[in-house]
């Protein structure tokens, strides 16, 4: 649902929130359940999940995997903002998120997440694109609504 709301300045703004939807059924015990996964956008549909995909091998994805694809993507569109504001033209952005999972004394928890990012801009100094790239991790809002240590390295392809 579009909704209207308050931005930053504190003034309306038409559709300044956005609800995304997601569904899940889990079946069954954690070490033998079975789960789907769906999208409002139907990208996922009933994408199986499982303890399996989790913390061994299986078909299907895991949680962590969609929150690592979920900062990586929200990342490479909000570098692509940065670099644009700018005044640059990214011909592409390829980014690599990886979710570490750690066994802790409260659990099993999403304790970091590495974006390692190559791109190609033309006409963009190391400096500019790192400023851009810092940016970036900071300003995105999947990055923003996790609650872990982001690490990042960024380079320009040549």
């Amino acid at each position: 649902m579009k909704r209207g709301g308050q931005g930053t300045s504190g003034k309306l703004r038409p559709f300044s929130i956005m609800d995304r939807k997601a569904s899940v059924i889990w079946n069954g015990s954690l070490r033998e359940g079975t789960g789907t996964l769906s999208t409002e956008s139907g990208v996922l549909a009933d994408t199986q999940y499982s303890f399996r995909t989790l913390f061994a091998e299986g078909r299907g994805t895991n949680p962590d995997e969609l929150i690592a694809a979920s900062l990586g993507g929200c990342f490479s569109m909000a570098l692509s903002n940065e670099l644009g504001t700018a005044g640059f033209h990214p011909q592409r952005i390829e980014t690599t998120a990886t979710a570490t999972l750690e066994d802790l004394i409260a659990g099993w928890t999403l304790t970091r997440i590495q974006l390692d990012v190559h791109a190609s801009v033309p006409d963009v100094s190391q400096a500019q694109f790192m400023k851009a790239a810092l940016a970036a991790k900071t300003k995105c809002p999947v990055a923003r609504l996790l609650n872990t240590t982001i690490s990042m390295s960024a380079s320009l392809n040549p």
